[in-house]
């Protein structure tokens, strides 16, 4: 009789860990793993019971997270040889355009560094640029120390691949303003009150925090958000796709292309500029 237990999930994750997965992704399988297991109760597992939860979560959630699901209980049956109830990923039609709703432009971002600094914090302010002008990740904001900023550039290990992100001379040097001015001696330049480097949830709040008085849509406003508006912007000035993946780590040119994606409006401008039209 095939149970999902906490004792399994627990190997599942001792698995997870062993195959050097990252924290986040670690979190995200257990965390779904648990959500189908409470669904379940005491029910044997079936191929029509995976199907059945499969319809559920499509009423619920938007297709990539449905499919970012189906994912971790995919692997997680596959851990446990349990082939048979397996289900296949939904079909996503590729998205031609970005979504103007949860786009940030320059402006908006412009704003966002106002108000941070009108609330004078100043950490936060630095934080938002360290970001939006070198492409990282969040989670790759700890890679940013004293000796990264004094030599000009940072490695980043990312799942086991390495990479060198330059820091642009300008923002070396309001970051060794910072450093000097708050006596951070060593180590990453953002970090908590207790001196551990920031994560994902701080910043997330900080961020949120800013978007009344900047005027700027609580659905724009996150860390990955400047990511993608580095990409957009490095993109529309180089025109290079390929460097683009390696400055962002990634090892797929067409995950690149989803960061460079327009707003629909934007290609229509473009498209108005063509000159093929006649009254």
């Amino acid at each position: 009789m095939r149970k999902i237990t906490n004792e399994l999930i627990q190997k599942f994750k001792g698995y997870l860990i062993n195959e050097e997965k990252s924290s986040s992704t670690l979190e995200k399988y257990i965390r779904d793993i648990t959500v189908f297991m409470e669904w379940c109760k005491e029910t044997e597992l079936s191929k029509s019971l995976v199907l059945e939860y499969k319809q559920e979560i499509i009423e619920k959630y938007a297709p990539a997270s449905v499919n970012s699901i189906l994912s971790s209980l995919n692997s997680f049956f596959a851990y446990n040889e349990w082939y048979d109830l397996r289900v296949k990923a939904l079909k996503i039609q590729r998205q031609i355009f970005a979504s103007k709703a949860k786009e940030l432009t320059k402006a908006e971002y412009e704003r966002l560094l106002v108000a941070a600094k009108q609330k004078k914090n100043q950490r936060l302010y630095y934080l938002m640029q360290t970001i939006c002008a070198t492409g990282i990740r969040v989670s790759e904001l700890k890679a940013i120390t004293v000796s990264a900023v004094k030599c000009g550039q940072a490695t980043i290990n990312c799942k086991g691949k390495m990479r060198i992100v330059i820091l642009p001379k300008q923002l070396c040097k309001i970051l060794k303003d910072y450093i000097k001015e708050n006596n951070i001696k060593s180590g990453s330049v953002f970090v908590s009150k207790n001196g551990k480097p920031l994560d994902r949830s701080n910043i997330w709040s900080d961020m949120k925090k800013l978007c009344e008085s900047a005027g700027v849509s609580k659905d724009k406003v996150f860390p990955h958000n400047l990511r993608h508006l580095f990409a957009r912007t490095y993109y529309s000035i180089q025109k290079d796709v390929v460097r683009l993946a390696d400055i962002l780590g990634h090892s797929n040119v067409n995950t690149t292309r989803i960061y460079t994606m327009e707003t629909g409006e934007i290609h229509r401008q473009q498209m108005q500029k063509l000159g093929l039209l006649r009254c």
